[in-house]
């Protein structure tokens, strides 16, 4: 099992991937036709099925990675490349194309139900943040790191909740500006993330690299 720094390290790190800031524009521009009671159920609904889907990628996602045959450093490589573009992507104040595209956010504000697809899947626990979950879900096998990685899941999924819960008035204080410079601030952050575990891959990968 990690310090308590290390999870303090897990859960700003899951949060900063998971951007529940940069997806308020998002979320008052899909809901702006539902009433108050229904806006709260899709934020809800939301939030939930976030929570599920990190929680799942933590329990399941080594099972599935053996199932597959790719091994940890390998995923460990792809997956901070994947974190890194998510991190320029940010940076450039966009949205990545694998969490959302512009198509698909545009079509997802004709639908009725959007609060499991597109604004909890991928728009908030997309490919970046299921393989960040799975990455640090292998640090240990301790199952006492499990249940502290989970409940780092769920402290993620609660802080979705009240984000996109307050939606209209973190949206009309921050604005497009203020909503861009945070998303920048985040994708600096992870960055930085991306590069440790990339290297961490490379270091199983090539050890070579590490004795030189």
């Amino acid at each position: 099992m990690l310090e308590l720094t290390a999870y303090i390290k897990i859960f700003t790190a899951i949060l900063v991937i998971v951007n529940p800031i940069g997806a308020v524009p998002l979320c008052i521009s899909m809901t702006a036709n539902q009433p108050e009671l229904a806006r709260r159920r899709t934020v809800l609904v939301s939030a939930f099925t976030v929570g599920v889907v990190l929680i799942a990628a933590c329990v399941l996602g080594e099972s599935l990675l053996r199932f597959f045959g790719v091994s940890m450093a390998s995923f460990r490589v792809g997956g901070g490349i994947l974190i890194m573009l998510l991190a320029i992507a940010m940076f450039h104040g966009q949205l990545s194309g694998s969490k959302a595209t512009p198509e698909e956010a545009k079509e997802a504000e004709k639908k009725a139900e959007i609060a499991v697809v597109p604004l909890a899947i991928p728009l908030l626990s997309g490919p970046g943040a299921i393989s960040t979950v799975i990455i640090f879900a292998d640090q240990s096998s301790d199952w006492a790191h499990k249940g502290l990685l989970i409940a780092s899941c769920v402290l993620v999924a609660i802080t979705v909740w009240i984000t996109l819960r307050m939606a209209m008035p973190i949206g009309a204080w921050l604005g497009k500006t203020g909503v861009n410079i945070v998303s920048r601030l985040m994708g600096l952050l992870l960055a930085a993330i991306a590069v440790e575990i990339i290297a961490g891959g490379l270091s199983k990968l090539l050890p070579g690299l590490v004795k030189g």
